[in-house]
């Protein structure tokens, strides 16, 4: 008797068992059943539904605390260093979900706006691409872009907005090189405004980010013609407006000194390149036509005859010791050099 009480007994339990290992096993996800099968035999029975419960239950604990992190995060505000001007800027890193990154970003800006925060730099390298759409839906615009990043800007206050525009103006430089025998460095340009128009022109060039005026006027002859030269100084300079992307521009107008003789134009810009006599480069149409050609054409020759100052070069320290050129008007050297570098 007592072994039959106890057999029904056990068969409850195993009723009971078999029920809640079974009812367990519905709601493991598919991705997790093949895993398992491949690495549990089939033969264990129950026991494989027992750990495909427990398996699943670790999975969804793991993801409910991944949420609550992300959640947590969003309370406190990007990573963010301050700038000198009362913002903050955000320099994304490491790759992260847009939706992730907008619930972040929605929180930083009202932790930010609480603090008193002005405006917000977004700095976004090419690979986390994936992350402006969320930034400009909650206001973000677009500030500048280079090959490898892209800047976003937002103004917080309720205020004017008084962030800094992208950079202006583009930066260019044009050559006089002229030879003892007063014959000038002219080339005709295989591409642009002047390419087949036949056309004898000064070398030009744009100035690279991080160079110095005097240096890429010295570049910029090397390359197109292959000529070495020294920098003398600036005869003059113009500014002018939408011109490269609607930018304006700024051409600085350098006299050099050659050190060699013999051209190399460069072939991929250049269709000719020769050294022309001063006279007959003056009394190209163009050049009298045109009166800014015209202009820095004169003041070019008065510089010759010893009537004309220009701006020389001089290799300063600014306050935060960082190396910058100095130009100016060098009437009397003496008077300047003879002293420590000037410090704007």
């Amino acid at each position: 008797m007592r072994f039959r009480a106890c057999k029904v007994y056990s068969s409850c339990l195993w009723a009971t068992s078999k029920l809640f290992f079974t009812s367990s096993s519905v709601v493991v996800p598919n991705p997790i059943r093949p895993f398992l099968g491949s690495t549990i035999p089939q033969a264990q029975g129950y026991k494989n539904s027992f750990l495909e419960s427990r398996i699943y239950m670790s999975a969804s604990t793991a993801s409910l605390a991944k949420d609550e992190k992300v959640q947590g995060e969003g309370i406190g505000s990007l990573n963010s260093v301050e700038d000198q001007h009362g913002g903050v800027i955000v320099n994304m890193e490491e790759p992260m979900d847009s939706l992730d990154f907008a619930s972040l970003l929605e929180a930083s800006l009202s932790q930010w706006k609480e603090q008193g925060k002005k405006g917000v730099w977004i700095k976004l390298p090419i690979e986390h691409s994936n992350l402006v759409a969320s930034a400009v839906k909650v206001g973000f615009r677009y500030h500048h872009a280079e090959p490898d990043y892209l800047m976003l800007v937002y103004w917080i206050p309720d205020t004017p907005d008084t962030l800094p525009a992208n950079a202006s103006h583009r930066v260019g430089i044009g050559a006089f090189v002229m030879n003892t025998n007063r014959e000038v460095l002219v080339v005709q340009e295989s591409n642009g405004r002047f390419s087949g128009t036949g056309i004898w022109k000064l070398p030009t060039g744009a100035v690279n980010e991080g160079e110095d005026i005097c240096t890429a006027a010295i570049r910029e002859v090397k390359e197109e013609t292959g000529i070495d030269t020294e920098f003398v100084e600036v005869l003059a300079f113009r500014q002018s407006h939408k011109a490269f992307f609607q930018k304006s521009d700024l051409l600085f107008v350098c006299m050099l000194q050659p050190h060699s003789l013999n051209i190399q134009r460069q072939a991929s810009e250049i269709d000719a390149a020769q050294w022309m006599p001063i006279q007959d480069y003056v009394a190209q149409p163009f050049v009298q036509e045109n009166e800014l050609f015209d202009f820095l054409t004169k003041i070019w020759l008065s510089k010759l005859d010893g009537k004309y100052t220009g701006f020389s070069s001089l290799l300063t320290s600014t306050s935060s010791l960082k190396k910058s050129y100095l130009y100016f008007n060098n009437n009397d050297p003496n008077l300047f050099l003879s002293s420590k570098h000037v410090q704007p």
